[in-house]
């Protein structure tokens, strides 16, 4: 009786019992081998790398079971919230292409009958299981203030004992239930703890999806599950939230492994199946000659932000991070070139068990071959949707002479090998800006890339010569080229690289050296696509103009 009285003195609002929300939530009708995952961020920050490779890996297994992916905000950590990170999450999910089947869809809206799935709005629930543990004399109310747990610490440290609450040092462990109401009446602060039956010298056996087997001691901690402010800790939240929302496979960071006793012994406390759990590997970088966690502060990759200012495509980024998932996705996309990459299964025995590296070199690599695939249209689209909002100047600019551009980035498409210039929209400009005048009168003497064995005055000479009999109607590459190899012989250049090398004083230079006279006098480049393309681009009137100014520098 007396713990029926302190029970209702803690809870005096709550009636109903875990079976009452056991029913409301029932079963999901789920067929052999579907998975029910979610990605559980906090809004305590915006949205960085790592949580959208967590959140890929929960919505590939779900989706790809035919199962149940849903979005719970875990905001019991009030005073850290930060303003606008739902959204953010929300959107970034989209934006990545994580289409959930429930959960939240803005700050006050969801979607999905397992709500709310906002922890801050089920805190009748946690005080109707942690009453029913207050009940089973399971849990207690501990009244140890700041200066008691830091004495206590300081004993355990002195003595060389594992730090915590527990045992002999769980002071109110075994406080006469009278003395705990007693105190409570009178006003003193509380919050309430499991009391734990578990025995660190004894070990509990574990199958993790990621890690394998493994096994650890079983948790002797009488851990806090309802806070001072009344809200649950992680950890009691994790337990009754998975519970009621019938998650069947917990996703979730390596650094939550060690958490995984207490989350057991709380399965059990609360009588509830527990969910599998996979611990996926942290996201890793190379630093110097070691690896480390990547990080909020020192990376700028870490943030998603980055990616969007950078230009990188999204698929771009989704593949690669399936690259890092699982190894074998590398093969499959080379064996199946043209597949959508929903058709990879993701295994989440096959993903890293001691951290996935990223590295913004293949990240590159990846990117290149899939805008490099990209139609010239779809690539102008996705370019002048990043520059309206990253680089207004381009975004006119490329708006304006939308044909040429589009031209531009056709240059090469549908070849068995096609040009692989951009990973990133970021780096466009650079390489394109020589199609605008605006670009190319502003750049100095300083800024032509001649080639390496031809100074100004011998390009000069060539440009005079060529300007004169340039012909800007023929009909390829391949056409433009032999005029030049023409033009070249006719003033001393060579066309054989041996026979150059046997008697280089017989001639001026190679047909290169030409060539690329040519080319910097157009475009101020060493390294163009098909020249013959841009000069059909630019239109005769302007390359003319560009040989003249070139002979006035």
């Amino acid at each position: 009786m007396s713990l029926e009285k302190l029970a209702n003195l803690i809870f005096p609002n709550t009636t109903k019992t875990p079976q009452d929300y056991l029913d409301k939530y029932p079963q999901r009708d789920l067929k052999d081998g579907q998975f029910v995952t979610r990605y559980a961020p906090s809004p305590t920050g915006f949205q960085h790398i790592g949580g959208v490779f967590a959140s890929l890996v929960s919505e590939r297994v779900a989706t790809q079971s035919g199962g149940i992916f849903y979005l719970r905000i875990e905001d019991t950590d009030q005073k850290r919230e930060v303003e606008g990170a739902i959204e953010d999450t929300i959107a970034t999910m989209y934006k990545f292409g994580m289409e959930f089947n429930e959960g939240m869809t803005g700050e006050n809206s969801h979607k999905g009958n397992y709500a709310p799935y906002r922890q801050s709005e089920r805190k009748e629930m946690y005080e109707a299981f942690a009453k029913d543990l207050i009940l089973q004399g399971k849990a207690y109310p501990c009244f140890a203030t700041p200066e008691e747990l830091d004495a206590l610490r300081e004993e355990q440290t002195s003595k060389k004992l594992n730090p915590g609450y527990y045992g002999e040092f769980a002071k109110y462990r075994n406080l006469p239930t009278e003395e705990a109401i007693s105190k409570i009446e009178a006003g003193e602060q509380y919050i309430i703890r499991i009391k734990s039956m578990g025995d660190p010298e004894k070990r509990v056996e574990f199958h993790d999806l990621v890690k394998g087997d493994i096994s650890f001691p079983e948790n002797n901690q009488d851990i806090v599950i309802i806070k001072g402010d009344g809200l649950p800790t992680y950890h009691f939240a994790h337990a009754v939230d998975d519970t009621l929302m019938r998650t069947t496979h917990v996703t979730r960071g390596e650094e939550w492994l060690s958490s995984l006793p207490i989350h057991v012994q709380l399965f059990e406390m609360i009588g509830q199946q527990r969910p599998q759990y996979a611990h996926i590997p942290t996201i890793m970088k190379q630093d110097g000659g070691s690896k480390r966690k990547l990080s909020k502060r020192k990376d700028a990759e870490s943030a998603v932000s980055y990616y969007d200012e950078e230009g990188y495509p999204i698929q771009c980024v989704v593949e690669y991070l399936l690259n890092i998932i699982n190894s074998p996705y590398e093969m499959w996309r080379t064996e199946n070139p043209d597949a959508d990459y929903h058709e990879f299964i993701v295994h989440l025995d096959k993903m890293s068990k001691s951290g996935a590296l990223f590295d913004i070199i293949k990240l590159n690599d990846v990117s290149k071959e899939i805008i490099a695939k990209m139609s010239a249209d779809e690539m102008f689209e996705l370019y002048t949707t990043w520059a309206k909002q990253y680089d207004e100047q381009m975004y006119k600019l490329a708006t304006t002479n939308e044909p040429a551009v589009k031209t531009f980035f056709g240059i090469d498409k549908g070849t068995a090998k096609p040009r692989k210039d951009f990973a990133k929209w970021a780096e466009v400009k650079e390489k394109i800006v020589y199609l605008f005048d605006e670009f190319y009168d502003a750049e100095t003497v300083e800024q032509i890339e001649l080639p390496k064995t031809v100074d100004l005055a011998q390009a000069q000479e060539i440009v005079k010569q060529y300007k004169e009999i340039y012909n800007h109607n023929l009909t390829s590459q391949e056409e433009w080229f032999e005029d030049v190899k023409k033009f070249a012989t006719e003033i001393g250049y060579c066309t054989n690289r041996k026979e150059y090398k046997n008697n280089p004083d017989a001639y001026k230079g190679m047909v290169s050296d030409v060539a690329g006279t040519i080319r910097a006098a157009v475009t101020h480049r060493s390294n163009t696509p098909e020249l013959f393309i841009i000069m059909q681009i630019l239109g005769e009137e302007t390359v003319q103009k560009r040989f003249d100014k070139f002979l006035n520098q």
